[in-house]
């Protein structure tokens, strides 16, 4: 489940309240500088008016950081979810006070219009620039816990390749952040509760490279429903699976609505001493109320909100969670290695690399018009690369394969197979027309460190390592499958981790 929410950016002559940080030690959480635990108790919020292509940022609003944070206050809130924000706008005033109030942070680093879509998987420049302003902004807040490279984005067998895109999108925000010299914080990952693919995913997250694992695991569980109990909500068995984790896990939502109220008889039991000791808490969904029906409070305007049922039950058994603590001075992890990869674990896609798109580009003498409707795209590929290969942009998460430009955006890609085509046909002016939606452009002469990127990365499959707007890309890229030519073969292979 998602829906979007935002935070927004530091003013540059703003002050950030002091609050000790957190710190992440084997599989759990822990308060930097006294060495306590943490155990999550906090709330998912979420607000009404969020859709596929807009959202509302309420932390860029202080009215409604005032009315809410004495509300969170009152269920013991000490972390809050929040599942988008937007970088440009301003946060201060509302870090500042749940700072105050003792509320830690955790962003989704994607936003419902900028995400890694499980149908059309792709890791790329303008995503990666998304995933780094968002880091750059938050980061300057010591209450920002950590960051979500993806919410539920592989959820059954058939969309498991995107998992590959999601990872690499782990490991360079991760990169990023440690080659910023930033504080230490973790990046992680919400997953669903698919019985068929949950074990793999856990697994090919948490293995091979700690640089390309994730930092935290969160889950996404809605089995324990109404007076469920901790065998019968099959609880038990997922905390015999993550005993050994070496990253901390905690539940990312739960609070099943299939009966109502919701009594959340769950909560003695995730922090209960059976579970206490694996699991990091957990984020019941959600505090806003929408037409999902998971709310625990209604907003009626900008300063007044109406409780409803589920709050006073979710109230009145948070506040009895007594989950005990471990000191991070006196604790030494046991479980401290990664897991085994799935037997079909492909390499990851390249590091975006704007530097190296923007080369290309700038090189190509035949581009699409810039009045033609990225809706038109699709077609257009699909013309041009019945013409010529386009191997050089396609990319494939079920066997690794990546094209060299394969991270660049959607137009940056269409200009590189057009100008190959026009190329090919030596030119002539009736091989850049495709119906009046291309055309024929000047072209700037690729040097110094531009013609570097492009002659490492060829026309199809090599990989650049010089630096750029991104970053160095390293990993593998060669010739694959695209997102725009050939989706439904890509829809049918969709196995990267089973």
């Amino acid at each position: 489940m998602k829906l979007g929410l935002a935070i927004a950016a530091l003013a540059a002559s703003a002050l950030a309240v002091e609050i000790d940080p957190i710190v992440i030690k084997g599989s759990k959480f822990f308060y930097s500088s006294n060495n306590t635990r943490l155990a999550i108790l906090i709330p998912a919020e979420d607000y009404t008016g969020n859709s596929s292509s807009s959202y509302t940022d309420p932390l860029a609003d202080a009215t409604l950081c005032k009315r809410d944070i004495p509300i969170l206050q009152e269920i013991n809130t000490n972390v809050i979810r929040v599942y988008a924000v937007d970088p440009t706008k301003n946060h201060t005033e509302c870090m500042n006070m749940l700072a105050e109030a003792g509320i830690y942070v955790i962003s989704d680093l994607s936003d419902p219009t900028q995400s890694i879509d499980r149908d059309d998987p792709t890791w790329e420049t303008s995503l990666y620039t998304r995933y780094t302003n968002v880091v750059d902004d938050l980061i300057q807040y010591n209450n920002t816990l950590g960051f979500f490279a993806g919410n539920e984005v592989s959820n059954t067998i058939s969309t498991t390749d995107a998992s590959a895109f999601v990872k690499a999108a782990v490991r360079d925000t991760k990169a990023y952040i440690k080659n910023q010299g930033y504080r230490s914080i973790g990046v992680g990952y919400a997953t669903n509760d698919d019985s068929d693919i949950r074990v793999n995913m856990a697994d090919y997250f948490n293995c091979e490279a700690e640089d390309e694992g994730i930092d935290f695991w969160g889950y996404n569980i809605y089995s324990w429903c109404g007076d469920s109990s901790y065998t019968e909500s099959g609880y038990s068995e997922r905390t015999d699976e993550f005993r050994n984790y070496s990253v901390p896990v905690f539940f990312s939502e739960y609070g099943c609505n299939s009966v109502t109220p919701r009594k959340f008889t769950e909560i003695k039991a995730l922090y209960g001493d059976q579970m206490n000791s694996v699991w990091s808490g957990g984020i019941v969904y959600m505090y806003f109320q929408t037409d999902n029906d998971y709310g625990l409070i209604s907003a009626i305007d900008s300063t007044r909100i109406s409780k409803l049922t589920d709050f006073y039950y979710y109230s009145s058994e948070i506040k009895n969670a007594t989950p005990t603590g471990t000191n991070k001075a006196s604790y030494t992890p046991t479980n401290t290695a990664l897991q085994s990869c799935p037997a079909v674990a492909s390499p990851l896609p390249p590091t975006p690399n704007t530097a190296l798109c923007d080369c290309m580009d700038a090189s190509a003498g035949c581009i699409v018009k810039d009045n033609l409707s990225s809706t038109s795209y699709a077609d257009l590929f699909s013309i041009v690369c019945g013409y010529t290969s386009c191997e050089g942009i396609f990319h494939n998460g079920t066997t690794g394969d990546y094209g060299a430009y394969s991270m660049c955006t959607a137009k940056q890609q269409l200009n590189f197979v057009l100008d190959k085509y026009w190329k090919e046909q030596g030119k002539t002016g009736s091989a850049c027309g495709f119906g009046g939606e291309a055309t024929t452009t000047k072209t700037v002469v690729a040097t110094g460190t531009c013609r570097v990127l492009m002659e490492e990365a060829g026309t199809v499959t090599s990989k650049p390592t010089g630096t750029g707007g991104s970053g160095d890309v390293s990993a593998s890229a060669s010739a694959s499958l695209g997102a725009y030519v050939v989706t439904a073969v890509v829809a049918g292979l969709g196995m990267v981790l089973l």
